[in-house]
């Protein structure tokens, strides 16, 4: 096995860990601040049930992932040594802003939101929530700027030493590439933290025990109607995104629906039967909607859209047929490019993504409707399928960011279509110069941790998810004095 391979499998599997968490605590930190607004302004205690049962769970998840997102970066030094060296002047910018303005005011003022609960005034503890969750969003912001120059660079120009240099960061935060990948991933978000809300309340009101209905039917309100709208949005912005890759990378999305011969117009493919591994397409019988996959692209449903086979021969006449004939690509080196991606993975990839984003959607309309007007939760069935919802929106964004990274293959830094001459890189250059035996060792090792800090997230969220309102707001004593009731608040502050 190539250390290239090594180095791949490992940076997905950690990644693609890495974004279980990130959306939830971007999705569930925003809800929490709009309880804690809601009790703010009511006065209704189950809204402060609410803002301090969710955000426990958001608390767990926010912890695991710092921890697991602080080998990402590490990966850029350990793995893939020359991307590094390459992109640093441009790609390092916008790691330190995201490190030093949005991580730190997040870490400071979600501190101050755990430790404040009796210490400050509501107004300033509500004012923290949304300065820590405004902060995550800021986060995200940096972090899918950098992946979206890494997408479609702009701002940078190459410098003598063969390198991209920084020329604008207005350019780099304006990037059309993040302007549209931002807010389809905040409603991914959104969509994630829904199902969360929805999945465990409904497990909570099918048990029909305890005083704490009137939390978990607030909760299926706010998560199914959260949950709708962030599917509309999802598939608004998906659409955007869209029609920018059949601009920028349209290798990418012909590999996503298989097109491999030219079309006018194109029809959508639906469904495919055949060998989608071969790029000639000999074998593949598609299901697909007439001219659809023309408007998706430009907006028009006589538009031309170009297949795989006439990609690769533009493809080649403009950067080459083969790699670099140079000693650091190792057995790559004077090899010919293979400039078409993974059909399979792009192909059931985008449907896969779409499939369980419509399903994560469906299961919110369902709870909506199966818990009107004041009804419970009737049938095991429908508690299965509300728990079982919970994983649809997570898989639709792993999925969705494997056909985003896979589907720029052999790039690792795309080419820009409509300019910045040589800023682009293989992925085959990309590499750290170490042996098998490294890679492997780190592949192993990285997986077997994040195995086990897996293993422990599920049970810290599952305790707590099932424990309910009494594990982090537990009943007081009746009638205390002045002394219990400040001890009551003072452990109830440290239990965050």
């Amino acid at each position: 096995m190539e250390v290239l391979d090594i180095a791949r499998w490992q940076f997905g599997i950690t990644t693609v860990y890495h974004f279980l968490m990130v959306p939830l605590t971007i999705g569930l930190s925003l809800l929490v601040a709009g309880m804690q607004t809601a009790w703010h302004r009511t006065g209704n205690p189950k809204y402060l049930a609410m803002t301090k049962f969710w955000g426990k769970l958001m608390l767990i998840n926010f912890a695991m992932g710092v921890v697991t997102g602080i080998v990402q970066e590490f990966q850029f030094g350990m793995s893939w040594s020359e991307y590094s060296r390459f992109v640093g002047d441009v790609f390092g910018s916008l790691l330190a802003i995201e490190g030093l303005v949005a991580f730190f005011v997040e870490s400071t003022f979600l501190g101050l939101w755990i430790f404040g609960w009796s210490r400050l005034s509501r107004r300033v503890h509500l004012a923290c929530i949304w300065a820590a969750s405004l902060a995550t969003v800021a986060s995200a912001y940096f972090i899918l700027s950098a992946n979206s120059w890494m997408q479609h660079p702009v701002g940078a120009t190459l410098g003598p030493n063969g390198r991209p240099q920084l020329r604008s960061i207005g350019d780099l935060l304006t990037n059309s590439t993040v302007l549209a990948a931002f807010p389809h991933t905040m409603f991914g978000a959104l969509a994630v933290a829904a199902a969360l809300l929805v999945g465990v309340s409904v497990w909570h009101l099918a048990r029909r025990k305890g005083t704490d209905t009137p939390v978990w039917r607030a909760s299926v309100k706010l998560g199914g109607w959260v949950g709708v709208i962030a599917f509309a949005g999802v598939a608004l912005t998906g659409d955007l995104q869209s029609k920018l890759m059949f601009e920028q990378q349209p290798m990418k999305m012909a590999a996503a629906e298989a097109l491999c011969h030219t079309e006018k117009p194109a029809g959508f493919s639906i469904f495919a039967v055949g060998d989608v591994t071969r790029a000639d397409c000999e074998s593949v019988k598609s299901v697909t909607v007439p001219a659809l996959l023309s408007f998706l692209a430009n907006s028009d449903l006589n538009s031309e859209v170009k297949g795989v086979e006439d990609l690769v021969k533009i493809y080649k006449a403009k950067y080459g047929e083969n790699y670099p004939n140079d000693p650091r690509m190792g057995s790559f080196a004077g090899k010919p490019i293979e400039y078409v991606p993974n059909l399979p993975v792009t192909y059931w990839g985008f449907r896969l993504m779409i499939g369980f984003g419509a399903l994560a959607a469906l299961a919110s309309a369902a709870a909506l409707w199966l818990t009107r007007r004041g009804r419970l939760p009737k049938g095991r069935w429908f508690v299965w399928a509300a728990l079982g919802g919970i994983a649809t929106p997570f898989l639709a964004n792993s999925f969705g960011w494997i056909f985003t990274e896979m589907g720029r293959q052999p790039f690792v830094v795309v080419p820009n279509p409509s300019g910045v001459d040589g800023v682009w890189m293989y992925t085959a250059q990309a590499v750290s110069a170490i042996s098998t035996t490294e890679a492997l060792i780190s592949l192993i090792s990285l997986t077997t941790l994040y195995g086990v800090l897996a293993v422990v997230e599920f049970f810290l969220l599952r305790r707590y998810a099932m424990a309910g309102v009494a594990g982090v707001m537990p009943p007081k004593p009746e009638e205390p004095d002045e002394g219990e009731n400040k001890k009551s608040d003072d452990v109830l502050a440290f239990a965050y």
